[in-house]
């Protein structure tokens, strides 16, 4: 199969049978095999009814649909564990990717023997106070943190070769931060693509402010996660030594002020109770550590989602 079409949704029914007639005029006009899996997360609207009326006339299309809403994280998940294309495209189900996009990011992953290729919307036409300059400023952050150099680490639309998205598990909220899974696995050729961003034409826009917390959240996360994921001991032992060996240090000299040079006891000076603080951290931090370990060694599957049902898979 050449190209596995993968589309998280949530309360779109009105734009699904537009886009899906529009990527059959794509595929076929490319000569494309291509199966299109649709990942309903908890809609509340006619959604699944129409994937159902769709993949009636059509079985390349197939679903899973949640039975409550996790998020686009973890339909990305389901859809890149069923997914069997030589190369898989995510986009999303608004009408705002086009796909008319989808075999020029497949020529350029398959030219450019690249592992991703990540669509950048370089001319929006969303708000430009209200999502495009958080949007900048998320993306420098990410660039800065990441050392991959994406324009646009939010577009939905990309390609992965089957191997990446077999060896990444996307969790939490880390679909904006896909690439750096990737790169952390070993896939570091990334390449990048100006894609055509489209108005709205159905529905309403399901992100609010809360995004780009959570997308610095989930940035500091992932940085954490990818370096000391295996070995957390690594940071909160090193930190720890840190802050016990300097409380350890002030207590040794405090104790040497006060029976060598007589000077006011140790307990009615601040820095004592400085010492004593750092000790305490850096206790605390070891402990975490070893928990972390203990953790790590024995964590069961993290991906576990309630699915009421199946199409084609």
């Amino acid at each position: 199969m050449d190209v596995s079409i993968v589309i998280p949704l949530f309360n779109e029914d009105e734009s699904l049978p537009e886009l899906t007639a529009w990527i059959e005029k794509v595929v076929t006009e490319n000569q494309l095999s291509y199966e299109v899996i649709m990942i309903d997360d908890g809609s509340t609207d006619q959604s699944w009814s129409v994937i159902e009326a769709l993949r009636k006339n059509n079985p390349n299309i197939k679903g899973i649909k949640f039975q409550r809403n996790y998020g686009k994280s973890a339909a990305l998940n389901e859809g890149f564990k069923a997914a069997q294309g030589e190369v898989i495209i995510t986009m999303d189900a608004d009408m705002q990717d086009s796909p008319d996009e989808i075999p020029g990011l497949r020529n350029m992953l398959l030219d450019g023997n690249y592992d991703i290729v990540s669509g950048w919307k370089k001319k929006r036409f969303d708000n430009a106070l209200t999502k495009n300059l958080p949007s900048k400023l998320f993306n420098a952050a990410a660039r800065k943190m990441s050392k991959i150099q994406l324009n646009d680490f939010n577009c939905g639309l990309k390609a992965y070769k089957l191997k990446v998205v077999k060896c990444i598990e996307v969790y939490g909220e880390m679909h904006r931060y896909v690439p750096v899974l990737a790169k952390w696995a070993g896939f570091r050729k990334i390449g990048e693509k100006v894609v055509e961003h489209r108005p709205r034409k159905y529905g309403v826009t399901k992100f609010g402010w809360d995004r780009f917390v959570n997308g610095f959240l989930d940035l500091m996360t992932i940085f954490f996660v990818g370096k000391f994921g295996k070995r957390p001991m690594h940071f909160f032992g090193l930190w720890g030594m840190a802050s016990f060996g300097f409380g350890f240090l002030v207590f040794i000299y405090l104790t040497v002020s006060k029976f060598f040079f007589d000077v006011t006891g140790m307990t009615e000076r601040p820095l004592f109770f400085f010492a004593i603080l750092a000790m305490i951290i850096g206790t605390q931090l070891f402990l975490a550590g070893f928990i972390g370990e203990l953790i790590t060694r024995n964590a069961t599957e993290r991906n576990h989602y309630l699915i009421e049902d199946k199409l084609g898979l």
